[in-house]
């Protein structure tokens, strides 16, 4: 492996939850609140809370970039809601703030329409839905109170994205009660649609681990099962995917070596927390950076859509993120060593 190949990415983000309320209750969960039960995020708090982010550079003298995506990360108002429209348009108006303050927005709400996708298109770079697996079984367990973990809705979302011409980042959640043969034909199908399209970015590999307020509570996907599962990803998969494992989930440094070699070139994006797992915080970039170094691992911040896809984009994006390139992207993470 050359040298130029052993660089390890990563988005420079920060989180927007425009409201925790979710109709699923996935048994694993540690993110939802009853609907009802969770104030949504107002726009004036958001703004605040943007503003309030350091702004992006990669220097010696300022080594950590700042956040560069926001990621809309929502919990699912039914579809049949009279809220639904309000939950929509509010999750708009926060990608088209974030655009205002001169972020990238990527945005993850679970099951949309053809037309919200459409819409929200607009004003996102990119957006992303978790297919976890696809195996009708778990929902007869931990998805029986999830109405959109149906496989074939989560798959519709990956075909229509591709027909919007949406880069697209999805990806598998391991350990939830799938079987070997049920990773690779969920990997199977992401590899279909993706040959089609060619709009799946990313897929990642994410690794369950117990948190505290989920009901399911069982031990965490082994070590050892997400390193063989990368490189069985990285076989199935088509090359121009790019195979992601995210490393607060992976609390061992010798498996996050391990999953690289196996085939993974991509953390996620890293932020002040982890919305999804609280109880397991993001490493710092710099922590990232020394960690990865000493295998002889480069880290290197990213946008939150890759360069091939800048085409797919409105002018007013393209031209934003043309910027963005011209500021930090493919620029080493120089951090601070003692």
């Amino acid at each position: 492996m050359t040298a130029a190949s052993r660089v390890v990415t990563y988005s420079p983000a920060y989180t927007l939850v425009p409201t925790y309320e979710c109709f699923n209750h996935c048994s694993y969960c540690n993110f939802r609140a009853d609907p009802g039960k969770s104030p949504w995020l107002t726009l004036t708090d958001a703004e605040v809370q943007m503003r309030s982010l350091r702004p992006a550079s990669v220097s010696l003298t300022h080594p950590h970039p700042g956040a560069i995506e926001i990621l809309v990360l929502s919990g699912e108002v039914h579809p049949q809601s009279l809220r639904r429209t309000a939950w929509f348009e509010h999750i708009y108006n926060l990608c088209e703030l974030a655009l205002t303050l001169d972020f990238l927005p990527h945005t993850n709400a679970g099951p949309l329409s053809r037309a919200e996708m459409e819409r929200l298109k607009a004003v996102n770079v990119s957006m992303g839905l978790m297919l976890e697996q696809l195996t009708p079984a778990l929902l007869q367990t931990v998805h029986r109170q999830a109405p959109s973990k149906v496989p074939e809705l989560r798959l519709q979302q990956l075909v229509w994205a591709g027909e919007l011409q949406i880069p697209f980042t999805t990806g598998l959640l391991l350990g939830i009660g799938e079987t070997d043969v049920d990773r690779q034909e969920t990997l199977q199908a992401i590899a279909r649609i993706h040959e089609q399209w060619g709009h799946i970015q990313e897929v990642i590999v994410q690794p369950y681990r117990p948190g505290q307020s989920e009901v399911w509570n069982r031990s965490a996907f082994s070590a050892k099962n997400l390193v063989k599962t990368v490189a069985i990803a990285r076989q199935l998969l088509p090359d121009d995917i790019t195979l992601q494992v995210p490393p607060n989930l992976i609390q061992e440094p010798d498996c996050l070596i391990a999953c690289l070699e196996a085939g993974a070139r991509d953390l996620g994006g890293i932020g002040p927390w982890d919305e999804v797992n609280p109880d397991y915080p993001h490493p710092l970039d710099v922590e990232l950076a020394k960690i990865l170094a000493a295998s002889g691992w480069q880290l290197v911040p990213r946008l939150p859509i890759y360069p091939h896809y800048d085409e797919w984009l409105s002018e007013p994006l393209k031209k934003l993120v043309t910027t963005w390139r011209s500021r930090i992207d493919n620029k080493p993470f120089l951090p601070f060593i003692d």
